[in-house]
């Protein structure tokens, strides 16, 4: 059976000037036209900070995975001297610099008190620490937040508003017909779509992205609380080394 190519070019042409997003928007208010323009910036915005985030978070898991094995092979943890190297080498790296700093920091003798003395200024330091790795952790989450949950009533103003307007307008003239109507509405329920389309992949990425951070802050806990009983041991050991052999 032979190819008709002018009714297939007829169909192409009938479905290009059918109605379509672009028709849609023209047919929208000046309010549901910016709310869309706002909507795309917010979309753009939202893809930006979840892909920067994953990356982000995979970096610092890349780093503390190399650190802690790093940490296993070396013999005493209160001989590190990491200095400026630990902000490069990630979280764990800070959290063991502060510990090693504090533990440092503190002149007292090795009476059973003053040794307890020194590791609350350890453990406090690692608890400040992880108050300020769990913030950068947390960082952005806030904006997307923010995004998911006013994408959807942003585009629901825009089409209230629109629907608003062509009702109105419809009260202006003589005859009110489906076809006058029409027009206004599809046009004020483009904002709600828009919106959709922007709070769908978002909802998802937030929730993925608070999952792996919370598992994130979950092992810098972990590590700390591994750190400090490390680093106990370590005091312990070296205060039955400085006392005298009963014979």
């Amino acid at each position: 059976m032979p190819i008709e190519w002018s009714s297939i070019t007829l169909i192409l042409a009938q479905s290009e000037a059918g109605p379509n997003v672009f028709t849609y928007f023209s047919q929208s208010n000046f309010a549901g036209q910016c709310i869309i323009f706002a909507l795309a910036v917010f979309s753009v915005l939202a893809w930006s900070v979840m892909i920067g985030k994953y990356l982000d978070l995979s970096r610092l898991r890349a780093l503390n995975i190399n650190f802690e094995r790093k940490l296993a092979d070396v013999n005493s943890v209160l001989g590190l001297n990491l200095k400026t190297q630990a902000k490069g080498l990630g979280p764990y790296a800070m959290l063991a610099h502060g510990a090693v700093t504090a533990y440092r920091r503190y002149r007292g003798g090795s009476a059973e008190g003053e040794v307890r003395i020194r590791m609350g200024h350890v453990e406090n330091s690692l608890q400040r620490g992880v108050a300020q790795q769990t913030i950068k952790y947390e960082s952005k989450m806030v904006l997307l937040g923010s995004i998911v949950t006013g994408a959807p009533f942003l585009g629901l103003l825009g089409t209230v508003w629109g629907v608003m307007d062509a009702f109105g307008s419809m009260a202006l003239q003589d005859s009110a017909s489906l076809q006058n109507l029409a027009p206004g509405v599809s046009g004020a329920l483009l904002t709600t779509v828009a919106g959709l389309l922007v709070a769908i992949p978002s909802v998802f990425g937030y929730n993925f992205l608070l999952t792996q951070t919370k598992l994130l802050i979950t092992e810098l806990e972990n590590f700390a609380s591994a750190l400090a009983d490390r680093i106990e041991l370590e005091m312990q050991g070296e205060i039955d080394d400085a006392e005298p052999e009963i014979e």
